[in-house]
């Protein structure tokens, strides 16, 4: 069975109602990315960090996955799929992907403000004052602006080993991620799936750009890996 990796990014779940975020001047829900997505910032003023990511917690229980995530659900039919995420929700659980890796953290986990090794399940509100068993500060499991991404070398060796590989709703600006493009075979197939694509047709050897939105396009990708 061959192997179809997939990097997805804030795009996959835009149609599910989860906001992206980063609007067009920069801000995220009106805040300087630095205040609510550092460890600086965390440092500064941890209750506005807390109440950012509480209310993006909050949004994620209202919000179902979309058709474009119960696809890649349905390519495993056929392909062994591994699924690189940088979205920190947990649509591609909820459509019942096998086998997700995320590069960026999850909102549902919290962790220790002091070690990365302690990381539970949280699903309610982190405030100020709650604690990791080491007794430090508990906070978002994300990876913030400056922090090491953990998964990547994992992300890399999955990479490495694909037949196929797919990109959906990422702009591939944001590194180390995007350069996970570059471990690839070089003439493995490649599918980009976006409606503003920022990767020019002629940077690979065997690339298919489907100008489209995740749930259109993943549809598109269906049909094609059917033939």
């Amino acid at each position: 069975m061959k192997k179809l990796v997939v990097l997805t990014g804030a795009g996959m779940s835009a149609e599910s109602g989860i906001n992206t975020f980063r609007d067009a001047n920069g801000l995220w829900e009106g805040h300087d990315i630095m205040e609510v997505a550092s460890p600086q910032g965390f440092r500064d003023n941890p209750e506005l960090v807390l109440d950012f990511y509480n209310k993006r917690r909050s949004q994620l229980s209202k919000v179902l996955p979309n058709k474009a995530h119960h696809n890649l659900k349905k390519l495993e039919k056929n392909y062994e799929v591994d699924i690189i995420t940088q979205n920190v929700d947990d649509l591609h659980e909820r459509a019942k992907s096998s086998k997700i890796l995320h590069l960026h953290g999850e909102l549902l986990k919290a962790r220790s403000s002091a070690v990365n090794n302690y990381i539970t399940f949280q699903d309610k509100d982190i405030n100020l004052g709650d604690l990791a068993e080491d007794g430090s500060q508990l906070r978002p499991h994300i990876v913030w602006f400056g922090e090491d991404v953990p998964m990547l070398e994992q992300a890399v060796e999955i990479t490495e080993k694909a037949d196929i590989l797919v990109i959906i709703g990422t702009s591939m600006q944001v590194y180390p991620a995007a350069s996970l493009i570059n471990f690839v075979q070089e003439e493995t197939p490649i599918y980009f799936i976006d409606p503003n694509p920022s990767v020019n047709k002629n940077a690979f050897n065997n690339l298919t750009i489907i100008k489209d939105v995740a749930t259109l396009g993943t549809d598109k990708l269906l049909q094609m890996l059917s033939h």
